[in-house]
């Protein structure tokens, strides 16, 4: 993919959550599902890394679930993280759980560097990377996430599976839209339409892009990257196919 095609993408996921970010957090008010069987699953305590933490949610469910250690998400949106420093003030963690908020975003090189290097006992990841246009990024992003999991670690994660929603696949969009030819783009990558009514009766629109992830592309990623994936599993959404959550455990 040329370099202006992969500008012109991250530009619209950028507006979109920076323009709908207050609206997007209403509809992000419970974790989904398949975050909760992760949790249940493997997460016990210890430090952990969100990576698109959004608006907080998942913050609040380890404070539910009474986790110690420490949780640090990170967002590139500055409203979305608004409404997690207001859902933290309202309820703020119990003694023994720190958690924070940081601005970052994922798509400037070596956002890595300003933690510390194999700190975490895990990253989590949920509808995040089907947000990063280009193969070459994608594999930056885990390679710079490898490196701040402690081996033996775990990178929890989620990408959606819209083709087996109706409703979503009524939203995608010619590429036109955004000025772009299908030529321009890889293949599985995807324009998707948003709306939503706000509270007080607002409209809002909007387009993000998404790319469709295969089982055999992730299983590529994961060893290339020094993990191995450990559990999968499908959840969320009519039927519960709407996303595929991976546990990739960091080698030694």
């Amino acid at each position: 993919m040329r370099e202006d095609t992969l500008q012109r993408i991250r530009a619209i996921n950028k507006e979109f959550y920076q323009r709908f970010g207050e609206a997007f957090a209403e509809t992000r008010r419970r974790i989904q599902p398949g975050v909760a069987r992760a949790l249940d699953e493997w997460i016990t305590g210890g430090d952990w890394l969100d990576i698109g933490c959004g608006s907080g949610t998942l913050s609040q469910a380890w404070i539910k679930r009474g986790l110690t250690g420490s949780y640090t998400g990170i967002d590139f949106s500055q409203p979305l993280l608004h409404e997690a420093q207001k859902l933290l003030k309202a309820n703020p963690p119990q003694p023994g759980l720190v958690i924070t908020f940081q601005q970052m975003d994922l798509m400037n090189e070596g956002w890595a560097e300003s933690y510390q290097k194999a700190a975490y006992d895990g990253v989590l990841a949920f509808a995040v990377l089907h947000h990063i246009p280009g193969a070459a990024a994608r594999m930056s992003l885990l390679r710079q996430t490898s490196s701040l999991i402690r081996p033996g670690g775990l990178f929890i994660h989620s990408e959606w599976q819209f083709q087996h929603s109706p409703k979503l696949m009524a939203r995608v969009q010619p590429w036109s839209k955004v000025d772009l030819r299908k030529e321009d783009v890889d293949a599985g990558d995807t324009l998707l339409d948003w709306r939503h009514e706000v509270t007080g009766g607002e409209k809002g629109y909007g387009l993000r892009y998404v790319h469709l992830f295969s089982r055999e592309e992730l299983q590529e990623m994961s060893g290339a990257c020094g993990f191995e994936i450990v559990q999968e599993y499908e959840s969320d959404g009519a039927g519960e196919r709407l996303g595929l959550y991976q546990v990739w455990r960091k080698l030694a």
